[in-house]
């Protein structure tokens, strides 16, 4: 049966990548298309070709149900198995299901099925407990070869990052397990807006004061405490009302308005504040009933304002909404890019949606996520070539006035190697391998081998190495060794040698000289401190003092210098680079 519609060339972009990956692995699977990119239209063409039986789940039966509609409109008859929806249908070749309703019925799924797409798939968890990894777990025991496909427009996770390890655009995303192992196909949020998939997002600043939830402490997922939200909420109630005041008046010639709300206290107190005839206020708590109602009566624009708490942010499609306004704070990129993709459809006479953000988020919308968690807040996206195999990385980083990176916080070089020649291949168990390049690095005193920073034994030669943390605590037991934390270096050259200093914080000062006549002193040097050059951007072999002399700006500091006592002076014995552990460091706080 023909499709009754032409799929986008994107789309069938993912559609075919999903076959051409599946056809040559098992291994699970992302696509990841921007709110609005019609990802249901992927999942019912995908769902069309297949000739086995497959299972699409999602979270809410919003979703369930137009996953199902899309796929019934080829003529094609689908199951629903979702309480929510009332229906409980397995016996089809495709079910279309909530993820709650299976996990809770899991003696009904124990045929054979040959795939299960996953909408909304970030919100899948590592754990091996949750709903989904029970779901796909049941399912392997039926068919080893089973294929996980998920689909999202925000593939990373608060505390987890990416949810996927490889990129096929030829990098890594992380060396640890991660819930998906490939990213098969990636549109950004720039190219649907550019050409005329979405509409342009109108990010515009707050022009009166915003709250600031920076003193708050958070959770161990980077969130607030609602306890602690609303006692700084109801302090600044004038705050909230200026903010509706501004919404209202920036909304006259706006057709819907989707405000986001801290708690459903705050709710509360921002729908009292705007005309009751024309709000509607959906909380978690809303009667589903009632909830459905309001819904639809916003979506036929009887309604302006819709103020809502974390329960709108998918599963929702009201194309006419043209104002966001977000009241209350997230770590979460991905919820924030959830919140905005609210105002992204299209809709007829439509320009442009405006966005204030008054929680002062400050997420970058198209450059959105690194992966890490933010090092800081001046940090941004940084891009680093690797001096090994020149792929170019994304770490978060600072830059200097020109737009040159001064500062980054990467550690491992990003890019896959492919292989080399016929002959010579770095790819093992099918999948190329991660260069090697360290930017940040342990050294194992065994074998000289680079390791990650927080490396415990040494991937070489697989030996103990020392704990920094260890070498700090024994260093400060003994009365004649002496700890400065390094707050920089200063240099000076002497014939062929090369003098460093060491700051301490406090004043204190240890040195050491390298002669660079000597190669041995010479190597060392370089090992120390050429290796890591310019945030090891740039390494560089110094052959003599003076050169070293000239180029001292992007000569790296350790965080530690441990001396001992030797007669009449102070003799270096351990530089500690890239440190982190438990010990502060110089100016921290």
């Amino acid at each position: 049966m023909n499709a009754p519609f032409t799929l986008r060339p994107y789309q069938q972009e993912a559609v075919d990548a999903t076959l051409r990956h599946f056809r040559k692995s098992d291994e699970s699977a992302v696509i990841v298309l921007p709110t609005g990119a019609g990802k249901s239209l992927v999942i019912a063409e995908l769902a069309h070709l297949a000739r086995r039986k497959i299972l699409v789940l999602t979270h809410v039966k919003e979703l369930v149900e137009q996953n199902h509609a899309k796929y019934q409109s080829y003529g094609l008859e689908g199951g629903i198995f979702s309480a929510g929806l009332k229906r409980k249908e397995n016996r089809h070749q495709v079910t279309f299901a909530s993820v709650q309703s299976v996990s809770a019925n899991l003696d009904q799924f124990r045929d054979e099925y040959s795939l299960v797409i996953i909408d909304e798939c970030h919100r899948v968890s590592g754990e091996e407990t949750s709903q989904y990894q029970r779901i796909i777990e049941l399912l392997r025991q039926q068919n080893d070869a089973l294929k996980v496909l998920g689909l999202t427009a925000t593939p990373y996770r608060l505390a987890m990052g990416w949810i996927y390890r490889y990129h096929y655009r030829g990098f890594v995303r992380s060396e640890e397990d991660k819930p998906f192992q490939h990213c098969i196909y990636e549109l950004p949020l720039s190219y649907m807006i550019n050409r005329g998939y979405l509409t342009r997002p109108e990010l515009v600043n707050a022009a009166v004061a915003q709250y600031d939830f920076s003193a708050l402490a958070r959770d161990r997922f980077g969130e607030y405490a609602e306890k602690d939200v609303n006692q700084l909420l109801s302090k600044h109630k004038r705050v909230t009302r200026a903010i509706i005041e501004q919404v209202m008046e920036l909304a006259a010639d706006r057709k819907g308005v989707m405000i986001f709300a801290a708690t459903v206290e705050h709710a509360r107190e921002i729908t009292g504040y705007l005309p009751e005839h024309e709000t509607a206020l959906v909380t978690g708590s809303t009667v589903l009933k009632d909830r459905d109602s309001l819904i639809q009566r916003f979506k036929h624009q009887q309604l302006k304002y819709l103020v809502n708490v974390s329960v709108l942010t998918t599963g929702f499609d009201a194309p006419h909404v043209d104002f966001i306004a977000i009241l209350r704070p997230t770590q979460s990129v991905s919820l924030y890019q959830q919140i905005v993709g609210r105002g992204l459809r299209l809709d007829e006479g439509k320009r442009d949606c405006l966005v204030i953000d008054y929680a002062g988020n400050s997420v970058n919308l198209h450059h959105p996520e690194v992966g890490e968690p933010k090092p800081n807040p001046d940090s941004e996206p940084v891009q680093v070539f690797c001096p090994g195999c020149g792929f170019a990385n994304i770490f978060w980083g600072k830059t200097d006035s020109g737009g040159r990176v001064i500062e980054h916080y990467g550690r491992r070089c990003q890019g896959l190697l492919e292989p080399a020649d016929e002959g010579e291949s770095a790819v093992q168990n099918g999948r190329p391998q991660q260069c090697d390049y360290r930017f940040r690095f342990k050294e194992c005193p065994h074998c000289g081998g680079e390791n990650d920073i927080a490396a415990r034994n040494c991937g070489q030669c697989q030996k103990a190495i020392i704990d920094p943390d260890d070498q700090l605590r024994d260093a400060l037991k003994l009365r004649d060794a002496m700890v400065i934390r390094c707050a920089g270096i200063t240099l000076s050259v002497n014939g062929g040698k090369l003098r460093i200093t060491y700051h301490g914080e406090d004043g204190e000062e240890l040195s050491e000289s390298f002669d660079f006549g000597k190669p041995g002193q010479r190597k060392v040097f370089n090992k120390l401190f050429g290796r890591r050059f310019a945030n090891s951007q740039a390494p560089k072999a110094f052959t003599t003092a003076d050169n070293v002399l000239e180029s001292q700006a992007l000569l790296p500091a350790p965080d530690f210098v441990i001396a001992r006592k030797q007669k009449h002076y102070w003799q270096v014995q351990e530089r500690i680079f890239d440190y982190q552990g438990n010990y502060r460091k110089a100016y921290e706080t």
